[in-house]
């Protein structure tokens, strides 16, 4: 099969690191393990990651460091963190199996100048801080800062859509030479049509719609969206908990309009997997990494389908 696995930012420097690159190279070897079990299994691979905490800590040092050096745009540092990441995994992949042809493409995806999100910036980046010391470097840098999912305080930057990936032909390309390829980083540069030109954006596209995007341009078989479980659930942490195996679209369609999965947890995931499914055909799966294997094999995790076969 074709699988697009999409891996979040935060699994690349986790809650409480430094992010030094110890312990990232350390955070992606479980990830890039289970990517070679899927290759040795026959499957081909594209590797999507988000870079929320890699983007804004970049973004912290543009303003801490301007009166030495000008600051560069946010579509030039997405773009430094698609080479930074891409080398992170590479890096992982030579030190497991250095026979495997790996590659990192510097991919741009097309935005709208329009997108209501440039009005209305809601896509978290860089670290967490409690309410008051987000204020305070609110008011004196200039940002726009958010509460996330209940972890705290972060900066937010506008998310637009993506509506297409620049040189998709490419990817298709590396996989027909056998790579594992690497692209769409941090949700892809984010780029727009200004007359005849295409320029560079203000922005950081969701990695979750950029992967799905990219995997129904590609026609994959299956969008696979790393999280922290194994399993999507319903009431989470609660008594009433309930594991869901599968979903068909219609149902995914329903718990989103119902609430079920909010916006700072499983919406985005069940958002981009039902929208990868109904333009598609294929299927998507929600699990995490030490469960990708099996899920894959039908055996864990949460299959978005576009309906359930009878019994």
């Amino acid at each position: 099969m074709r699988i697009v696995v999409a891996v979040g930012g935060n699994a690349l420097i986790r809650a409480g690191q430094q992010g030094t690159w110890d312990e990232q190279l350390a955070n992606v070897r479980e990830i890039v393990a289970a990517v070679l079990d899927l290759r040795g299994l026959g499957h081909e691979v594209v590797l999507t990651h988000g870079n929320g905490p890699h983007v804004g800590a970049l973004l912290l040092q543009n303003k801490l460091g301007e009166a030495e050096a000008p600051p560069l745009p946010l579509d030039a540092l997405i773009a430094m963190t698609q080479g930074w990441i891409g080398y992170l995994l590479e890096s992982s992949f030579a030190e497991l199996d250095p026979t495997v042809q790996v590659a990192t493409l510097l991919t741009r995806v097309m935005v709208d100048f329009e997108d209501a999100a440039f009005g209305a910036p809601d896509k978290p980046v860089g670290p967490f801080y409690d309410e008051l010391e987000a204020r305070r470097r609110a008011k004196e840098l200039g940002w726009d800062v958010a509460a996330d999912a209940g972890r705290g305080w972060r900066r937010v930057v506008p998310s637009p859509h993506p509506l297409e990936v620049l040189g998709e032909r490419h990817v298709r390309a590396l996989l027909d030479q056998g790579s594992v390829v690497i692209a769409c980083g941090g949700g892809g540069i984010p780029v727009a049509e200004r007359g005849a030109e295409v320029v560079g954006v203000a922005g950081v596209i969701d990695k979750d719609r950029c992967s799905a995007r990219l995997a129904a341009d590609i026609e994959a078989d299956v969008l696979v969206l790393l999280t922290g479980v194994p399993r999507v659930a319903l009431d989470y942490g609660t008594r009433w908990e309930r594991e869901l195996p599968v979903l068909t679209v219609d149902e995914a369609v329903q718990g989103l309009a119902d609430g079920d999965f909010p916006a700072g947890s499983m919406g985005p995931k069940i958002e981009s997997a039902e929208r990868f499914v109904t333009e598609s055909g294929g299927r998507a799966l929600i699990t995490s990494a030490a469960h990708l294997v099996d899920a894959i094999g039908g055996h864990d995790g949460t299959w978005i389908v576009p309906e359930r076969v009878p019994a």
